[in-house]
């Protein structure tokens, strides 16, 4: 039996809620594959690079992001019905926080390294939009990071270092370069993109069109290319 690897390349942000609930529903779309393996890779992206070191509250962030209260008020409540749909329980309250996001995107960067980039995009998202923890504050940070084995010594020591920043700012351009505008954004085999928190079977869908024909057998055969028969 041969198979060919699909890559699924996902381009978000910490901070955009539409992520964590794109990372919800394309996880229920693998829950359901039954075609080639995937290779599932975490990009990053900002949303609000300009985003001040101590952040915004809520009303003032998202004021100025939308316009009005009650824009607001209609937007998280829709978020926070979305959300329960896929196990989500957003907290929208007056201790959400929005926070410049780089220096998380710098720790996912190294954690891809290691090995557990998903799982820290999990924890991120859970902390950002479910516990409401500021992310800007480093004791709450490296209680997080301590969960991953890491000591606040290693967190400073990454938030710290511009080539890794660099690195990071770099991939951002290289996706804006490529035309991604928002973000959740999806790229399955670097070929076909899909914007935004799609459903489950949009996702099987766009697997299903580029995967490949699975062999269960090989016989005698002739090849086109050499000849050979």
């Amino acid at each position: 039996m041969s198979q060919e690897t699909i890559t699924v390349d996902i381009v978000s942000d910490v901070a955009c809620p539409w992520c964590y609930v794109g990372k919800r529903r394309f996880e229920a779309a693998l829950k359901e594959w039954k075609g080639a393996p995937i290779k599932v890779e975490w990009h990053p992206y900002q949303l609000d690079p300009n985003m001040v070191a101590e952040g915004l509250d809520r009303d003032t962030y998202l004021v100025n992001k939308f316009g009005s209260i009650e824009k607001t008020q209609n937007m998280t409540d829709h978020l926070t019905n979305v959300g329960k749909t896929v196990g989500i329980n957003f907290d929208f309250g007056p201790n959400w926080l929005a926070v410049n996001t780089l220096h998380l995107h710098q720790l996912l960067h190294v954690a891809g390294q290691e090995g557990f980039k998903d799982e820290l995009k999990e924890r991120f998202l859970r902390a950002y939009f479910e516990e409401t923890k500021h992310l800007n504050n480093r004791e709450h940070l490296d209680e997080i990071m301590a969960e991953f084995g890491w000591s606040p010594e290693r967190v400073s020591e990454i938030i710290e270092d511009d080539t890794i920043a660099y690195a990071v700012k770099s991939e951002i351009a290289h996706y804006q370069q490529m035309g991604v505008s928002g973000v959740p954004f999806f790229i399955i085999n670097n070929k076909y993109g899909i914007s935004g928190a799609q459903p489950p079977e949009v996702f099987l869908e766009a697997l299903n069109s580029v995967s490949p024909i699975e062999v269960i057998a090989e016989g005698d055969s002739c090849d086109p290319v050499s000849g050979d028969c």
